[in-house]
């Protein structure tokens, strides 16, 4: 039996929908768009959560439970009341140029919640792991462009191909460039001074991992055990709260 009241995919995945429901009340969103319908899907999320954290049940059988299928079914759901697979672009499209910068931040919190959720089944069926690092996922990226912060000398901002997607990285580790080959920890986005990160290189020792090994979008390969534990230490500040 598998204490699934304490799993921390489970932990992070209903964390995630209050991230949500508080982002998106507050949500600076122009366009046509059903607030009330994605509120609504989000909250019908948290019964099913709780049902499978009470379980008891092994991570792998969780994978293929009638709560798994309805938590994705509602979050496909909650895409098209965001407007469709392209919803981010167009309310960053609208927003007006003193408003990007929540507007940013709002997108990556919404980001990172349909992100947990949609991947959950893959992290559950890694198997029984008492870890803080498998409640989120970490790829191998591809840094594709860097660039200074518009306000902070000792920052890069980067954009990294994930493989499925790109996302925004604040680093304090100014000797990254393009073509990195890095792991990133997609954790909940933090906002360095006016630059939305939507994640954290994983770093060891001397800086940022820059040669990982595994496909872009895969999980990294020969990764040291100590470069997880920044991730721990952010999931674990994440459940608090």
């Amino acid at each position: 039996m598998w204490d699934t009241s304490k799993d921390y995919r489970l932990l992070v995945a209903e964390k995630s929908v209050e991230l949500f429901l508080k982002t998106i009340e507050g949500a600076r969103f122009k366009g046509r768009w059903d607030k009330k319908n994605a509120i609504r899907l989000a909250k019908e999320m948290i019964p099913e959560l709780q049902a499978m954290r009470y379980s008891y049940v092994e991570p792998g059988l969780l994978v293929e439970s009638p709560q798994m299928k309805a938590l994705k079914e509602k979050a496909e759901g909650i895409i098209e009341a965001l407007g469709g697979d392209e919803w981010h672009h167009r309310f960053l499209e609208l927003a007006s140029r003193e408003e990007r910068g929540k507007v940013e931040e709002a997108v990556a919190k919404v980001r990172f919640f349909l992100n947990t959720i949609m991947n959950l089944d893959k992290r559950l069926a890694l198997g029984k792991i008492n870890d803080p690092v498998i409640a989120v996922d970490i790829k191998v990226g591809e840094i594709m462009s860097v660039g200074k912060h518009p306000n902070a000398d000792k920052l890069l901002v980067c954009n990294v191909n994930i493989g499925d997607r790109a996302i925004t990285v604040v680093t304090n580790d100014l000797s990254v460039k393009d073509e990195d080959r890095v792991a990133v920890a997609l954790l909940p986005p933090a906002n360095f001074r006016g630059v939305t990160s939507e994640g954290m290189f994983l770093g060891a020792g001397e800086g940022v991992l820059k040669e990982v090994k595994g496909e872009v979008g895969g999980l990294p390969k020969g990764v040291p055990l100590e470069a997880f534990n920044e991730t721990r230490n952010f999931v674990e500040a994440f459940l608090k709260g």
